[in-house]
């Protein structure tokens, strides 16, 4: 462009089809050489004031897409941000010996306004991504947790108008990480499929750590990420990456969404393998492939699964039932993969007298306060639990999957009932295992379990051993070093005020195993980050939760300081959804369990202390009602107003470190 170059100052003629006049700014809103962008509808447009003329056109650069609107006017031109394209400011003609040019509006100055001559929006067509969401959907995916972002933006406007047609909530978060918890604490809690979305690149691995909970804890999750345009896919572009690789160790399922797919049934397959598997599925959706036309039908669940209520072998079977008959003190071990059948497994213990014990995982499986009911096994566990263990003399687990924390003792003799063969003798051989699904094996057994028993009806000692630790509990609420609170008292406070139906999802920490061993379940359900044990779970895995259950059960978070700071923006989204969740936050100033730990291995007390807020008056800040609790006497008080509250809220209680 030469400096004799000057921009074509012909106005934009007024369109003969069909158009609507559109108000976009005041005369007096815009300086002379200056553009700004404005929105009609769906559009976004550069308005330019230059030469004492106003001039309207696609906020878009036709070069790479530079947004005009945040150009400028120089030497007549305007010039576009990203690579310095000049167009006239009136027209947006290029200059002379270019033939790019972005569309342009006829525009007119009247008494009220600056108004622009527009065609009529025409109704988005239906896109890949609207037949991949309308499956989603078809598949029972109802809520998704994510963050929209310039590579997932056609995938995130076909979820819009899912929304917009009630087929499903989106929850947009703070941090992916957040997004991936959520999700997948819905599945555990419910057995569902929820999703978590991101955008290429950081948005995407962001994700990783929450889908690698649901991996190792056997929970459903779909996983969606936006990615880079094809064509400059593995060349170096900005946020691109090898998202399938990435991927590839987490995800039971995972492809690239092509241009040329059926997109139908690589969505029906995604979700297929989240649910029937209990695992991570991942879609990668390149930026074009998003807003390609599509007039593929939705597909469904209908006629894709088969029932899965299968049973052991009867000689199987009668064998286990012939070691249970013979046994005079079994006991039952329930872990996390027997929690939706427990009812056919209480039975059976029911009719043998036998206790029921939980794994970490699995707490709240059945009530404390049931006669057979004997609480946690292991690290996080109570001694009633870990004394029945000790006296028993034949170990029936279902459901489990003999964690190292839980305490099972190897040298028992064991049956070991689960759905998945792998899982059985996974860590040591079992003395029988029998492949099956819960309930059904458990009504196998306690069929076959009519008449002559040795078993004895262990109901009175397992009420002993409930008075002893309740005894010591007591005696533990007052422990006092004038440093905080203890963990007996907080959690003695917190079994008596939460809800039998509420649901509790706890963090990681001493905090975690404070509430293992002091809090009595009564119905509740607790959800946890069991294998992987993530740091940070508890604020985003509630929010999954209260997307399950709404405001028709309490929804209670339990984290120490460590693991609120994790995710502690996340608040700000349960006030913007107006989640009623009641976060439970112990402060001891430090990471406590990290501490304990180094004391434990003589070496120095290092790098655990934590410079923290006044979390309840943060808590105000972001909109939720917050309450700090630095004496016993303050704690049910609080507790109970938090309960109360119609929304977020946030206890906020100085705790001793040392007496967790």
């Amino acid at each position: 462009m030469s400096a004799t170059d000057r921009p074509s100052a012909e106005p934009v003629a007024v369109p003969e089809g069909a158009f609507e006049w559109h108000r976009v700014l005041g005369v007096d809103e815009l300086p002379e050489g200056r553009v700004t962008t404005v929105s009609v509808g769906r559009r976004t447009l550069a308005v330019t004031h230059a030469a004492g003329a106003f001039g309207v056109m696609s906020n878009r650069c036709p070069h790479q897409g530079g947004p005009l609107g945040e150009g400028s006017i120089e030497k007549g031109w305007l010039r576009c941000p990203w690579h310095g394209y000049d167009y006239s400011p009136c027209n947006g003609q290029p200059p002379e010996g270019f033939d790019d040019a972005p569309e342009a509006y006829a525009s007119e100055v009247r008494d009220d306004g600056v108004y622009v001559a527009l065609p009529a929006e025409v109704a988005p067509g239906r896109t890949v991504s609207d037949v991949m969401v309308e499956t989603m959907v078809n598949w029972g995916v109802d809520s998704v947790f994510g963050m929209v972002g310039h590579s997932n933006l056609g995938f995130a406007d076909a979820m819009h108008r899912a929304e917009q047609r009630g087929d499903l909530r989106y929850f947009g978060i703070r941090h992916e990480g957040a997004a991936s918890f959520a999700a997948t604490a819905y599945g555990k809690l419910t057995g569902r499929l929820a999703a978590c979305f991101g955008i290429a690149g950081p948005g995407s691995t962001n994700l990783l750590t929450g889908l690698y909970d649901a991996k190792v804890d056997r929970a459903p999750v779909l996983a969606l990420s936006g990615q880079v345009p094809s064509k400059t896919k593995g060349r170096g572009a900005f946020q691109d990456m090898d998202l399938a690789n990435a991927f590839k160790d987490v995800a039971r399922f995972g492809e690239v969404v092509l241009a040329s797919a059926d997109h139908a049934e690589l969505m029906t397959l995604a979700c297929k393998t989240a649910i029937v598997d209990k695992d991570v599925a991942h879609l990668i959706f390149p930026d074009e492939v998003q807003v390609e036309p599509s007039n593929q039908q939705a597909s469904g669940p209908d006629g894709r699964t088969g029932p899965r209520e299968i049973s052991p072998p009867p000689e199987v079977v009668a064998e286990a039932v012939e070691r249970i008959r013979r046994s005079e003190r079994p006991v039952i071990v329930v872990g996390q993969g027997a929690r939706a059948d427990i009812d056919g497994v209480v039975a059976l213990a029911e009719l043998i007298g036998a206790p029921v014990i939980t794994t970490f995982k699995a707490k709240g499986a059945i009530s404390d306060h049931h006669p057979l009911g004997c609480g946690v096994l292991g690290r996080s566990g109570t001694p009633v639990a870990s004394w029945l263990m000790n006296e028993s003399d034949l170990v029936v687990a279902f459901g489990a999957s003999f964690s190292n924390h839980t305490g099972i003792a190897p040298y028992k003799p064991i049956i070991q009932i689960d759905h998945d063969p792998m899982a059985i003798g996974r860590h040591h051989p079992v003395d029988l295992g029998l492949q099956g699904a819960v309930a059904t094996t458990a009504r196998l057994l306690a069929a076959g379990l009519g008449g002559e028993r040795e078993c004895v009806d262990q109901r009175a000692v397992i009420a002993d051993r409930w008075r002893i630790w309740r005894e010591e509990k007591a005696s533990r609420r007052t422990d006092d070093h004038g440093r905080g609170m203890n963990a007996a008292s907080v959690f003695a406070e917190l079994s008596d005020q939460t809800p039998d139906d509420a649901v509790i999802c706890v963090d990681v920490g001493n905090n975690t195993y404070s509430f293992g061993r002091y809090f009595e379940v009564a119905g509740q359900d607790v959800l946890m980050s069991g294998y992987l044990g993530s740091i940070g779970f508890a604020l985003p895995a509630a929010m999954g939760a209260w997307a399950a259950v709404g405001d028709t059960r309490k929804v209670v978070s339990v984290s120490g300081d460590g693991g609120f700071g994790q995710y502690a923006m996340e608040l700000t989204t349960a006030v913007k959804y107006g989640m009623g969740i009641t976060h439970v936050l112990l402060n001891n100033h430090e990471l406590g369990k990290i501490s304990k730990e180094q004391r434990a291995g003589e070496f120095d007390v290092w790098a655990t202390s934590l410079h923290n807020p006044d979390f309840a008056a943060f808590a105000q800040l972001c909109g939720a009602y917050g309450v700090r609790v630095t004496e016993r006497d303050q704690l049910h008080d609080a507790i109970a107003s938090a309960l109360a509250h119609d929304g977020p809220s946030l206890v906020e209680i100085v705790t001793d470190p040392l007496l967790m």
